[in-house]
């Protein structure tokens, strides 16, 4: 058994058997938003509202509440982060920011400027370790902890703006890497600070041979087309061909189902697949054992959470939050409801909306699973269709015709006086349309009571279009947003919506 591994492995199960939390989630939050209001009470922002005399109160989250209003980006960023930016100090949290993630998401507009200061750097940084600890629970060999860690993310090279450094969050943390790290971070620093997707697939491919890898991490989409890359390249099988002890998926960003069925052509052995809540805004939380309904929230952390019930009352159809919104506490969420998240940070975001929307598949264990974006659902007249649900719906399709679907992405459209739903279903297989379509159809149905109430009503078709999986990827390459951290929108709206659609009908003629 490998001498290092062997001191790896003992030393993290050791680790997690120290740990013990005698504090309730409730406690660990309370205690939280006091270290948070503590350390920016004298920040321009915490003077704004108060902080000092929120600390004092004897409910501080309710006068935390009462006092702070609810923000979105553009009117955090508009109202503080902006000076920030422009290199004023103590603005949102003490001291200068040094960086800024570049951040859209599967969002229709450029790029946001999220803060991420040194504080929050060594709060994911700390998060992180305790992810490797978790390791222990899944009775890993040894030798596994000996081998290459390949974590495919987007370019890590940084611009400089004056005093501060932007760019991708993997570059930020890149710069933080330890130097004992070194030996297993794959690509390594040279291929991962290239910006031209093609070149940094190339380059991968190239020194693939060289590398024995135990785990991989980043998007589905984009690792998945790597794997394949690698395999065309060389005529393989499997990837498991070249890297045999491959062994550890770590994702994030989307959900895994509608990859799962890609991923099993890629994977001859059975591999861990762990699921990750690492965003711009902070770490959030991470699927710590191999039984696990989802992902354990941070709750004893730098960040507090505010849950909002994702409802009309709360939210607009167009999936902007309503002024004054009920939000809860960890102690007050309920299971299998749907809630959008509110941040406040050690970076200094502040009841903060970051677009996700949750559930609890275990309030006891504070366990979460993302069941979409709050822009990312559609409700044209009450259907609730969430993108948790048509990824379980896609999935389903892909086994009934035994196909792999790697992209999709909907529309809501004027149909008939009433409303329909279109689908651009990305696969290079060749199914029957009208039988996917009812297939796809039959799914939703039996997945949202709501959307089978409204097909008999108001939403009045579905239309489907399938089209060649590259085109999802070339649109990506044309609003250059090609590979790394991008995710293409499961659910399109308005003037994208009407691009995305000349952009196919050029396609298709060329």
């Amino acid at each position: 058994m490998p001498l290092l591994g062997q001191i790896i492995k003992q030393g993290i199960y050791l680790r997690s058997r120290l740990k013990y939390d005698r504090y309730t989630p409730d406690k660990h939050q309370r205690s939280a938003l006091r270290r948070l209001l503590q350390k920016a009470e004298h920040t321009a922002f915490g003077k704004q509202f108060d902080f000092k005399s929120i600390l004092h109160s004897r409910n501080k989250v309710r006068e935390f509440k009462q006092k702070v209003p609810v923000y979105n980006y553009q009117k955090i960023y508009d109202e503080w982060w902006h000076r920030s930016q422009a290199e004023e100090d103590n603005i949102c949290w003490p001291g200068r920011v040094n960086y800024f993630a570049l951040s859209s998401g599967t969002s229709e507009t450029a790029s946001k400027h999220i803060p991420v200061t040194e504080d929050m750097i060594k709060a994911i940084k700390k998060t992180s370790i305790n992810q490797i600890l978790s390791m222990a629970h899944y009775k890993l060999p040894s030798s596994i902890y000996e081998k290459g860690i390949l974590m495919l993310g987007g370019s890590t090279h940084l611009n400089r703006h004056g005093s501060y450094f932007e760019g991708d969050l993997s570059g930020i943390s890149a710069a933080k890497i330890p130097f004992w790290f070194q030996q297993f971070y794959k690509p390594g620093r040279k291929i991962a600070k290239e910006r031209d997707w093609e070149t940094k697939l190339k380059e991968i491919t190239r020194k693939a041979p060289n590398w024995d890898i135990g785990y991989i991490a980043g998007v589905p989409a984009w690792v998945q087309i790597l794997m394949e890359r690698i395999m065309e390249t060389y005529k393989l099988n499997s990837i498991h061909e070249m890297w045999p002890n491959l062994s550890i998926y770590v994702h994030g960003g989307v959900s895994i189902e509608p990859y799962r069925k890609g991923f099993e052509k890629v994977f001859s052995k059975p591999m861990i697949y762990v699921d990750t809540y690492l965003a711009s805004e902070g770490f959030i939380a991470y699927q710590d054992s191999p039984d696990a309904r989802g992902m354990k929230m941070i709750l004893n952390g730098s960040i507090f959470f505010e849950f909002v019930p994702f409802n009309e009352t709360n939210f607009d159809s167009d999936g902007e939050i309503n002024e004054n919104p009920e939000t809860l506490t960890i102690k007050d969420v309920e299971e299998n409801v749907e809630y959008a998240l509110l941040l406040s940070t050690c970076a200094g975001a502040w009841r903060y909306l970051i677009g996700d929307v949750i559930k609890f598949v275990s309030k006891e264990k504070s366990e979460i699973i993302i069941t979409g974006r709050t822009k990312s659902y559609l409700s044209l007249c009450g259907e609730h269709l969430s993108v948790d649900n048509m990824n379980k719906a896609i999935e389903m399709v892909a086994n009934d015709f035994n196909i792999t679907i790697k992209e999709y992405t909907v529309a809501g459209i004027s149909y008939q006086g009433m409303f329909a739903h279109k689908w651009y279903i990305g696969t290079d297989a060749k199914p029957d349309m009208s039988k996917l379509k009812e297939r796809l159809d039959f799914h939703l149905k039996q997945l949202n009571d709501d959307y089978g109430v409204e097909r008999i009503a108001a939403l009045k078709d579905i239309f489907i279009e399938i089209i060649p999986t590259h085109y999802f990827y070339d649109w990506h390459k044309q609003h250059h947003k090609e590979g790394g951290q991008n995710k293409f929108p499961r659910v399109m709206k308005n003037q994208r919506f009407t691009e995305w659609e000349q952009f196919i009908k050029d396609q298709a003629q060329h």
